[in-house]
């Protein structure tokens, strides 16, 4: 009994017709009656009677259909599973992250899937939320980081949340200590400091020019426009302070003071966005899990 056999047999019985059952398979209508008679010659049973324009099952073809359509399932599981194990040998990920989470949460987890992982390429695309929603929806991309809420309704997506996240201020330590030179920092505080701001469409420029305007005030810009590495090293230099996630603070080592905001301070959640009318590849997927875990 050969698995062709059965993949005829199936497509006889469901389409009850041999010309279309052909056409179902591509394979030209002679070739498969030929098979479905050696088929039934070694089963040794008649799987279909056969009246002219009415193709029936026969007690034989009834007892098998159930089977062969089980064989065939199996078969197909099989072969998936072996394409899902190929796939974490080879192919790609491609990651959506704003770029603070580039600098504070990827690293570590991108090592640990790499080692896990060497034949998978991973592909970062760095983007504010507005940017990384738009690139997931129109499939650029198979996973991203995103800041919650969303910037627009987005119902195609399937987001998880990952990890809330605490604000900090960074600032020169030849500098004075920005507000009233306390261990803590009130957002109101904030106001007559230069800050270093962020580019449009950052998501953490919003949160702190939200904050900063609920406090009362409009914050005053020493430099504007920067992504995260060009941020810190502004303020690094003395040109003002920063409002950074706390994980970015830390990593970014020496060369930074770093003051806490004081209750209730300023957070962000983190959340892994996906498309929901498409499943993740399988290498994604465990990227995904890895994610989730850290």
């Amino acid at each position: 009994m050969q698995f062709q056999q059965l993949q005829y047999f199936v497509a006889v019985a469901e389409t009850r017709h041999f010309t279309r059952a052909a056409e179902l398979v591509h394979v030209a209508q002679p070739s498969l009656s030929q098979q479905i008679k050696a088929l039934e010659r070694e089963l040794g049973a008649d799987l279909f009677l056969r009246a002219r324009g009415n193709i029936t099952l026969t007690d034989a073809g009834a007892a098998l259909l159930p089977l062969a359509r089980r064989i065939l399932a199996d078969a197909d599981t099989a072969r998936q599973e072996v394409q899902e194990l190929a796939q974490l040998r080879r192919g790609r990920v491609r990651l959506g992250a704003t770029p603070s989470l580039c600098t504070g949460l990827l690293p570590d987890v991108l090592r640990a899937f790499h080692d896990r992982y060497p034949g998978i390429r991973l592909l970062v695309e760095e983007g504010g939320s507005h940017d990384l929603v738009r690139e997931l929806a129109r499939g650029a991309l198979d996973l991203a980081l995103v800041v919650l809420p969303l910037p627009t309704p987005a119902p195609a997506l399937t987001t998880v949340e990952l990890l809330r996240e605490d604000l900090v201020v960074v600032s020169s330590p030849e500098a004075p200590v920005p507000g009233r030179g306390g261990p803590v920092l009130e957002v109101a505080e904030l106001e007559g400091e230069r800050l270093v701001m962020f580019r449009h469409g950052y998501d953490l420029r919003e949160l702190t020019v939200a904050a900063c305007r609920s406090a009362g005030f409009e914050p005053d810009f020493a430099v504007e426009g920067g992504e995260m590495d060009a941020v810190l090293g502004f303020v690094r230099a003395g040109l003002g302070i920063a409002v950074v996630p706390r994980m970015v603070a830390v990593r970014a080592g020496q060369g930074l003071r770093v003051t806490p905001l004081a209750r209730p301070g300023l957070h962000r959640t983190i959340a892994l966005a996906h498309r929901s009318d498409v499943a993740p590849p399988r290498a994604a997927r465990e990227l995904q899990h890895m994610l989730l875990e850290h």
